[in-house]
């Protein structure tokens, strides 16, 4: 599905990953600092490698003539702090990638979605009228929306308490049970990727291993 072989170098820290994902989740763990983030930018397109290539379900998104813009891409990219647009509510969140694509395009509508988070009640409310979790889960609810061919997750329970976590991970099952969409789920705690992971693999110094 997903295959890589990059190399990336800023300032000091240089970055090496050599990798074949297959389908459901796959865990990256890593300390801080590691390259998690900056690997998922690389997939995502907000950054060009030094060298190396990405290819997805058989296309070349970047070598050494061409590389794609994230835009084109079409995957999913959730953040740890959800950045939502605290100027719309819930609703307009949510659908904010789903109106930009055709209607042929799109994989998942919102009804299901608000039933699969639990955020059908949210829809009327400000960002800054959520909790942390409502704000991930709205934010997972809008990269859902856009119908993503990978959904790249960013630490996404790294600014939450442990009560908030406990709540969320149920639903990133849920996800991952009903969609089968596939997912990169990067994070630096090992107890996230045991609860949802089919594979793990570990990022240290820049380097990713199985």
């Amino acid at each position: 599905m997903l295959s890589i072989d990059l190399e990336f170098q800023r300032g000091t820290f240089r970055l090496q990953a050599q990798a074949d994902f297959g389908t459901g989740v796959t865990g990256i763990c890593g300390p801080s600092g590691s390259g998690k983030s900056t690997l998922l930018a690389l997939l995502a397109g907000l950054l060009k490698p030094r060298a190396g290539a990405i290819r997805f379900d058989g296309e070349t998104l970047c070598d050494a003539g061409r590389f794609v813009p994230p835009w084109q891409r079409h995957f999913g990219l959730v953040f740890q702090d959800g950045q939502l647009f605290p100027h719309m509510n819930v609703r307009d969140n949510l659908l904010y990638g789903y109106r930009r694509l055709e209607p042929a395009q799109r994989r998942f509508e919102l009804q299901p979605v608000l039933d699969l988070l639990e955020i059908g009640p949210l829809e009327a409310r400000r960002p800054s009228q959520l909790s942390g979790g409502e704000r991930q889960r709205v934010a997972l609810g809008r990269a859902l929306l856009y119908s993503p061919r990978l959904l790249l997750l960013d630490e996404p329970l790294s600014s939450l308490d442990e009560r908030l976590k406990q709540q969320i991970l149920p639903f990133l099952r849920r996800m991952k049970e009903e969609t089968r969409l596939p997912m990169l789920y990067v994070t630096h705690a090992t107890a996230e990727v045991e609860y949802l992971a089919d594979q793990v693999m570990r990022m240290e110094g820049g380097k990713l291993s199985a």
